[in-house]
């Protein structure tokens, strides 16, 4: 198979989001629904004594919040998706800094009931730095939450970025009914199931289509149909080359903690995310199908076992092909090292790996010449 072939199967995107927004619980979802995981985890709180499975280390486990980075890939409709979940608390903020050099797209998660905080401020404007692909998700909206229309202005005022609608909610918090998608037209219908992570989706002709308000009501159809009225005389039609410029974002709701609207952000993550794109160096532009391996470390983990080897490097490969047991330059060091042991990760499993393309993550040992 071809290096181009490779790379357009590969994506590689960051979860963002303040403190509390749902983001690991998205992560796990995320794992679900690609079929990487069979079971969602939970962090640790009063009454579920599970810890997230991308949270696993012992100040992770015992806060309940996300400290370092967690490296995770699944399959999905045939592409290689390489997940990466950040801490969201201020504290550990450089930790996300980092991480978002290495990754191509971004998703970042807005709790619907507080809105844009604070940290998503600042993790939007390294964001914006970079041009880097948004699709925002706003969560929670099987609870009391804030008015639609207020989150969407609150976006682009605060985060400084256009927003584009993929999909609408009909009611919020105990009027919550699901989502009308308004790209394909169709129905999402909220169930409030957590061990559920199919969505039917009923097919409707339009707005105008009667069965609307049988599915929902007369009142709710007719308030929806004034809403993407609304949406649409407001808001541009999606263009994804302004997405891929970082120009303006997507929106999904849904409700993580619920398996709610993820899928569809996943279905159009899917078909609109950039695969691996060039890197820009202090000397040149690295293009990813360039035939000769290039690669930065973005972070160097420690302290995940302490009865092995426990100083793991995190690599983004931006060019060529990784070879296992193969010899390559440390242009800081002026050495060459070899990677024995060359490692994929799903939080706490990883298996190695023979060869890497642009946009893998993975762990590696080195040894030295």
């Amino acid at each position: 198979m071809s290096l181009e072939t490779e790379i357009e199967k590969r994506k590689t995107f960051g979860i963002i989001s303040h403190p509390d927004a749902g983001k690991t619980t998205l992560t796990e979802k995320l794992l679900l629904f690609g079929g990487a995981i069979q079971t969602a985890g939970a962090v640790k709180n009063n009454k579920i004594k599970k810890s997230a499975t991308s949270d696993f280390m012992d100040i992770e486990r015992q806060r309940g919040i996300s400290v370092a980075t967690s490296v995770m890939a699944f399959h999905y409709k045939d592409k290689l998706i390489n997940l990466l979940d950040t801490p969201g608390h201020r504290d550990f903020a450089e930790d996300t800094y980092r991480t978002l050099t290495a990754v191509d797209s971004v998703i970042l998660v807005i709790d619907c009931v507080k809105g844009v905080e604070a940290q998503t401020e600042r993790l939007m404007e390294v964001c914006r730095m970079r041009d880097t692909p948004v699709i925002v998700y706003i969560n929670k909206m099987d609870l009391e939450g804030r008015d639609a229309f207020d989150l969407l202005d609150e976006l682009e005022e605060k985060l400084s970025i256009k927003v584009r609608p993929m999909s609408w909610p009909i009611g919020i918090g105990r009027t919550f009914q699901g989502v009308y998608k308004i790209y394909d037209k169709s129905l999402n219908l909220f169930e409030g199931d957590k061990t559920k992570i199919a969505e039917e989706r009923i097919a409707i002709d339009g707005l105008s289509d009667e069965n609307l308000d049988l599915q929902i009501g007369e009142e709710a159809a007719e308030e929806l149909r004034s809403e993407v009225e609304l949406v649409e005389g407001v808001y541009d039609e999606l263009n994804v080359e302004d997405y891929r410029a970082g120009k303006v974002a997507p929106v999904f709701f849904g409700s993580a903690v619920n398996n709610f609207g993820i899928q569809e952000m996943l279905d159009k993550f899917i078909e609109i995310a950039p695969s691996p794109k060039p890197r820009f160096t202090n000397t040149r532009v690295v293009e990813p199908n360039e035939p000769k391996f290039t690669g930065f470390i973005f972070k160097i983990h420690a302290n995940i076992d302490p009865r092995h080897r426990d100083r793991i490097a995190f690599l983004r490969v931006c060019s060529g092909t990784f070879e296992r047991n193969t010899f390559y330059q440390h242009i800081r060091l002026e050495k060459k090292f070899k990677y024995p042991n060359p490692a994929t990760f799903l939080a706490q499993s990883k298996s190695v790996v023979d060869e890497a393309y642009p946009c893998l993550l993975y762990t590696s040992d080195a040894a030295d010449e």
